[in-house]
């Protein structure tokens, strides 16, 4: 499948997938905040595909994280089918989605900050090159726990199904380790296929 094939059917996935949870979500005005990121992301993706197009390995990725915030926006995070399923193997306590969601909101954030950070000559390859996208992946995890914070003090109780912290206390503190995992095990795993691939876009 040619890149531009592939670019097209995973925006048609994440379209499908937007449109088809959106008839009928569990919460309205929770499945506008969840999928809210997808809203801002798509139309900065379009706008730079051209000018800046990303690595297919990026574009995956953001595909697959959008399909898990319009998943948990679908059902609520707390209420999401597949994590129940996990719960139940594992006797855990609560339904774990949302914690895959934090993972992907540490592993792509990581990987776009990298790419920039490299194609850029902001930084060269190296540790801090790392640590920088480990620092901004974990900025935006901060950031997206303030807006939860905020959505919770203007709406308060219509925010629980939002929060999704299922009685946790140290849900804010458990969110922000997963996404800090998420930035590190990206970076282990798939720097080199980053770097193999931005080579190819620099040579075309």
């Amino acid at each position: 499948m040619q890149h531009g094939s592939l670019h097209v059917a995973l925006g048609l996935t994440v379209l499908a997938a937007l449109i088809v949870s959106g008839i009928a979500p569990y919460d309205r005005a929770t499945w506008w905040l969840e999928v809210s990121p997808v809203l801002i992301a798509a139309p900065l993706l379009l706008a730079t595909g051209r000018c800046f197009p990303l690595t297919t390995l990026l574009y995956v990725l953001i595909t697959l994280h959008c399909l898990v915030l319009i998943l948990g926006g679908a059902y609520t995070y707390a209420r999401v089918p597949a994590g129940f399923w996990v719960q139940e193997l594992f006797e855990l306590g609560r339904n774990p989605y949302d914690k895959l969601g934090h993972f992907m909101q540490g592993l792509v954030p990581a990987l776009i900050a990298r790419e920039i950070l490299l194609r850029g000559r902001f930084v060269t390859a190296g540790r801090m090159l790392a640590f920088l996208s480990i620092c901004v992946a974990m900025t935006i995890s901060a950031v997206y726990e303030l807006i939860e914070w905020w959505v919770a003090l203007l709406a308060g109780g219509g925010a629980v199904e939002f929060l999704g912290t299922q009685g946790d206390p140290w849900d804010t503190q458990a969110d922000m380790f997963w996404a800090l995992i998420g930035a590190s095990a990206g970076l282990l795993a798939l720097a080199r296929l980053q770097d193999r691939q931005i080579a190819k876009l620099e040579t075309r």
